[in-house]
């Protein structure tokens, strides 16, 4: 079971490669090749999941022993993300195959991405955290640049020159940590800073690095700059494929730089850093959530949105306790779920209506159902109407806020959730309460894998949410080693 750890990793770059060499025998091939792929990598990460939630799964690359080898860890929590990235990869691919893009490069990167996501979620070594956030950082910049237009190049190098700055950061920051202790595997890395002292200023300068190469990988406010324009830029399978997974997975990697590497030990021993957390919290929650209020591009609406959301995961991980921890878990989750679904589904009215701003939606019920349906369902879930998953998550970061009576917290997230329903509550009641403005809509161009997804995509935010309490039942133990 322990090589399905390392298998994971491979098999999605195994078959970009595979997917960019059968593009030089036929064109359009990538598709199916990316299909095998990704339905592959969903078996393997439902077996991974399946045992990880029993007993923590560890390999170590080349058979050296940690810490000297690369090792990767699967438990509760990166099981989670993996089988998260897998199903979300499966799931865009079944409403690209003709909304595009359909070259063979494009699915090659795309695979890459997919890797790179997947090393990030299992790898307990902070250098390979690295090196799967650069494929990574890559692969989304390329896939962001695949759309026509300057528009889309444009957003790809703001993406790339931001994006770069935060790697730069972060990879400072491990040089640091390396500096002080000599070790770069993750459990052993947190021994040994302990060992140095939380207070050494080498410690703290790590920390601070490394936290803030990942608020520009996370999108935290002011260090948002390339999101919007990578949002609205990109192909609309792109935007749904990025806004779902590679802020998460960077989110994911917050908190186990936090507390698997620095610990609880770490933060209470310098207030100052969770000073930052919070800080950052409050602010992207704010901002984001006001800044999409003032938007009239949908996706650019969706793209502040998300500022907002990650700011409470942000704000969880300062509150450093269980309940708060397993929300910020569920959030990521239903974020992803919620975020990439509303991204297809607005890719989906476009396509049908060439609909890309507010006042486009105007009597969309009437004139496409689903699509207006389906937003309207994943709309109210990222509100935080039970029973969908929306509600759960913040719920469950109020209450751990409450725990640790972080006041000021707990208003902010509520506020935010009245903000949320304003920037949506403008675009439903175009939808909903006004007549058509006369734009002609052509169903015949939404494929079957288009509807079939967004439809799946509001469901799965339902269902989720009913299931999500169980689920946290389910983490707890995985936060409670996090977090001891």
């Amino acid at each position: 079971m322990s090589d399905l750890a390392a298998l994971i990793v491979a098999f999605p770059m195994l078959f970009s490669v595979v997917a960019l060499l059968a593009g030089l025998v036929r064109q359009e091939t990538g598709w199916p090749v990316a299909v095998v792929g990704m339905a592959v990598q969903v078996l393997v990460a439902a077996a991974l999941a399946n045992r990880a939630f029993e007993e923590t799964i560890r390999y170590v690359v080349g058979g050296f022993s940690a810490p000297y080898g690369i090792e990767l860890v699967v438990d509760g929590l990166s099981a989670t993300m993996v089988l998260l990235v897998a199903v979300i990869s499966l799931a865009v691919l079944a409403y690209s195959r003709v909304a595009g893009p359909r070259t063979n490069a494009f699915y090659a990167v795309y695979l890459l991405l997919v890797g790179g996501l997947t090393g990030m979620s299992i790898t307990g070594d902070v250098f390979n955290m690295y090196v799967f956030l650069e494929i990574t950082g890559l692969a989304a910049y390329a896939l962001v640049a695949s759309g026509d237009g300057g528009r889309s190049a444009l957003a790809a190098l703001k993406y790339l020159i931001v994006g770069t700055i935060g790697a730069s950061l972060f990879l400072l920051g491990i040089g640091y940590a390396y500096i002080a202790t000599g070790t770069l595997n993750m459990v052993d890395l947190s021994q040994q800073l302990a060992e140095v002292g939380y207070t050494d200023p080498l410690v703290q300068a790590s920390f601070a690095l490394l936290v803030v190469g990942l608020f520009v990988k996370v999108a935290v406010f002011p260090l948002h700059a390339w999101q919007p324009d990578a949002y609205a830029g990109a192909p609309d399978s792109v935007s749904a494929f990025i806004s779902a997974l590679v802020s998460t997975v960077a989110a994911y990697a917050l908190i186990r730089i936090v507390y698997t590497v620095f610990t609880v030990e770490f933060l209470q021993a310098n207030p100052v850093a969770q000073t930052l957390l919070a800080a950052g919290a409050v602010v992207s929650i704010v901002f984001g959530s006001v800044l999409a209020v003032s938007q009239n591009e949908i996706k650019r609406t969706l793209a502040y949105s998300s500022v907002s959301q990650f700011g409470i995961v942000v704000g969880a991980v300062a509150l450093a306790n269980e309940t708060a921890m397993i929300g910020a878990t569920i959030h990521l989750v239903g974020h992803a779920v919620m975020k990439g679904g509303l991204f297809l589904t607005v890719g989906l009215i476009a396509t049908a209506s060439g609909a890309r701003a507010v006042d486009d939606y105007e009597g969309l019920i009437q004139q496409l159902p689903l699509g207006a349906g389906v937003f309207g369902v994943l709309a109210l879930s990222m509100v935080g109407v039970p029973p969908a998953v929306g509600f759960v998550g913040k719920w469950y970061v109020v209450l751990g806020a409450v725990e640790a009576e972080a006041w000021p917290l707990v208003v902010v997230i509520l506020a935010s959730t009245m903000l949320t329903l304003a920037y949506f509550a403008r675009v439903l009641e175009r939808i909903f309460f006004r007549d058509p403005d006369g734009g002609r809509v052509d169903v015949s161009r939404l494929s079957i894998g288009m509807q079939v997804t967004v439809v799946v995509a509001a469901l799965a935010a339902v269902a989720l949410g009913m299931l999500a309490f169980e689920y946290g039942q389910m983490l707890q133990p995985t936060v409670a080693e996090l977090l001891a």
